[in-house]
C-alpha cells in the first residue's frame, strides 16, 4: 500500500508541474481596400484578412498574441467572452488597457482557463469595429472532456453583422454631431454580401458557430429545409431543442448542429435583420451538398412573422443542460447559484442623450468618460482625480434616469467573492445588448 501511495503521489506531482500548451501569434493590423457591399471602402485588416484570422484553441491554452498596429490611430483588441482571471489588463478595452499607439506593438497574454465554446474578438476603440478587425475565437474541449453530442463531421464559423458604406471615422463624426447612427446599408455573412458557400456530405452532421458581429441589428438565422439543434450558447451547453430559425442579438454567439438529411442539392442559408419595421436587410449563403447537381432554388425561407415577444419567448427556451460538463468534468449544474445569499442587488438602466452637442449613451444617467490614465494604473498607484468610487447610483435607476444625464468616470466597487444580482432596465425603443466583460450571467428572471 505504501508503494502504491508513493507511486500515486509521484504521478500527481509530475502532472502538476506540466504547463498547459502555449500558442504564439503575430498579427499585423493595417488599413486595406475592401468591397463588402460592392463599393470600395477602407477596411481594417489583420494579416491582410477581412474578417480577421480564425483563432482556434483548446481549453486552458495560453495565447500569446503580438499585435502590431499600423493604423493611423490607437488600437485595442478585446476578446469577447474570455474570462481574464486575475489579469483584466489583457482584456483589451480602454480603462484597463493603454491603447496601442500607431506603429507600435503590444503582446496580449491570456489563458482560456476552464472555458469552452464560441466567441469573437474585435477592436474596441472608437468606431473601429465598423471597419473590420473582428473574427471568430473558438475554444475546443480537451480530449478527456466529453461534450453532450457526437463529434460532428466538421464545423463552420459564421460571422453575421450589419454594415455601413461610410467609414468608421465618418460614423464617429455622425455621433459627435449629435445624431444617432443611421440605418445600416447592408448585412454581411463572413464579411461579404455575396453568398458564402458551406460544403458538406449528405447524411453527415456539422457544427455551425454563429456570431452577431454587427453594431446595432439583431438578426434571424435559418437554413432552407433544415432543422437546427442548439447545443451551446457562449460557453454553456444547453438543452438540445430543435429550431427552424434562431434570433442572434448583437455580441451574441451560439452553436447549432445541422444534419444534411435532405435531397442532394444546394440550399439557402439566410440571415435577416429583426425589429427594423418594414426595412429588412437580408444576406444569403449556400449550403452545398458535395454530390449536389442542382443550384439553390425556390423562395428564400421566411423569417419569423412576429417580433419582440416571439424573440423573448424563444430566448426563454435556452436552458442550461444541468447534467453535461462544459470545460471541466463536473456537471454545469453542480454550482447551485439559487442557494447562495446575495451580497448586493443593483439596477442598471440604459439611456441615450445628446450631451454638449454629441450623441452619448448612459447608465443610470451617467455617460462614462474614458480617462487618459487607465483605471487599473490609477488604482494601483493611487493616482487621485482619475475616477470616483461608488458615485454611480445603483439602487434607484428610475430616479437616476429621470435626471439630466451627466458625464463622469464612476467605478462601482465590489468585494472579492460577492454574489451580485443585477436588474437591467431598458426604457428605449430599441433592443439593447448588455455585456459584462470577464464574467458569466445566470438569467433568472
Amino acid at each position: 500500500m505504501s508503494l502504491l501511495i508513493l507511486s500515486l503521489v509521484s504521478v500527481f506531482l509530475s502532472g502538476a508541474g506540466a504547463d498547459d500548451p502555449y500558442r504564439y501569434f503575430t498579427w499585423t493590423v493595417t488599413y486595406g481596400p475592401i468591397t463588402p457591399l460592392g463599393v470600395p471602402q477602407q477596411g481594417i485588416l489583420i494579416n491582410g484578412q477581412f474578417p480577421g484570422p480564425l483563432l482556434d484553441c483548446i481549453t486552458n491554452d495560453n495565447l500569446i498574441l503580438n499585435v502590431v498596429n499600423y493604423l493611423d490611430e490607437p488600437l485595442l483588441l478585446t476578446w469577447n467572452g474570455i474570462k481574464q482571471r486575475k489579469n483584466s489588463w489583457q482584456d483589451g478595452v480602454l480603462g484597463t488597457n493603454c491603447p496601442i499607439p500607431p506603429r507600435r506593438n503590444y503582446t496580449y497574454k491570456f489563458q482560456t482557463k476552464d472555458q469552452i465554446g464560441s466567441y469573437t474578438y474585435f477592436p474596441s476603440t472608437g468606431m473601429q469595429r465598423a471597419a473590420g478587425g473582428f473574427g471568430a475565437l473558438n475554444v475546443h474541449q480537451r480530449p478527456q472532456i466529453p461534450v453532450p453530442y457526437p463529434k460532428p463531421t466538421g464545423e463552420f464559423s459564421v460571422l453575421v453583422g450589419d454594415w455601413y458604406k461610410s467609414g468608421h471615422k465618418a460614423l464617429q463624426r455622425t455621433l459627435d454631431s449629435g445624431s444617432p447612427l443611421p440605418f445600416p446599408d447592408g448585412l454581411l455573412i463572413n464579411g461579404a454580401q455575396k453568398p458564402s458557400t458551406f460544403n458538406g456530405d449528405q447524411g453527415k452532421t456539422y457544427l455551425f458557430r454563429i456570431s452577431n458581429v454587427g453594431l446595432q441589428s439583431s438578426i434571424n438565422f435559418r437554413i432552407q429545409s433544415h432543422k437546427m439543434k442548439l447545443v451551446e450558447v457562449e460557453g454553456s451547453h444547453t438543452l438540445q431543442n430543435i429550431y427552424d430559425s434562431l434570433d442572434v442579438h448583437v455580441g451574441q454567439s451560439l452553436s447549432v448542429l445541422v444534419t444534411l438529411d435532405q435531397a442532394p442539392k444546394d440550399y439557402y442559408i439566410v440571415a435577416s435583420t429583426r425589429f427594423t419595421g418594414r426595412r429588412v436587410l437580408t444576406s444569403t449563403g449556400v449550403l452545398h451538398y458535395s454530390d449536389s447537381k442542382s443550384p439553390v432554388s425556390g423562395p428564400l425561407p421566411a423569417g419569423p412573422a412576429f417580433g419582440l415577444h416571439w424573440s423573448m419567448k424563444q430566448s426563454r427556451t435556452f436552458r442550461w443542460n444541468l447534467t453535461a460538463s462544459a470545460a471541466r468534468p463536473n456537471p454545469q449544474g453542480s454550482y447551485h447559484y439559487g442557494s447562495i445569499t446575495r451580497s448586493r442587488s443593483i439596477k442598471l438602466q440604459n439611456s441615450a442623450a445628446v450631451i454638449a452637442g454629441k450623441q452619448r449613451y448612459a447608465v443610470n444617467g451617467v455617460s462614462f468618460v474614458v480617462p487618459s490614465t487607465p483605471l487599473k494604473l490609477a488604482d494601483n498607484f493611487r493616482i487621485a482625480g482619475v475616477f470616483t468610487w461608488d458615485s454611480l447610483p445603483t439602487a434607484t435607476a428610475e430616479k437616476a434616469g429621470a435626471e439630466p444625464p451627466v458625464t463622469a468616470t464612476p467605478v462601482v466597487r465590489f468585494q472579492l467573492h460577492d454574489f451580485v444580482e443585477i436588474v437591467f432596465q431598458n426604457t428605449e425603443n430599441s433592443m439593447q445588448t448588455w455585456h459584462l466583460d470577464g464574467y458569466d450571467f445566470w438569467v433568472v428572471g
